[in-house]
């Protein structure tokens, strides 16, 4: 389960929060796909809570398809 903000989309690792703590947006629960692959590192997360998108390892930002 992921959780997602309804108005800027970004994704959320913290799952006791009510809003969104980039924009003040209602947090849904959101059922997409597992893009967790094992052999990549975890994803890192800022300090508010907000999952970051992968790094690539030659240092480019990793997009979903």
């Amino acid at each position: 389960m992921l959780r997602v903000c309804q108005q800027c989309h970004t994704e959320i690792a913290d799952t006791a929060l009510a809003n969104c703590p980039g924009c003040g947006g209602n947090l849904v629960t959101h059922p997409g796909p597992n893009l967790d692959d094992p052999g990549l590192p975890p994803r890192e997360t800022d300090h508010r809570g907000i999952l970051l998108p992968r790094r690539h390892p030659v240092g480019g930002v990793i997009t979903p398809r």
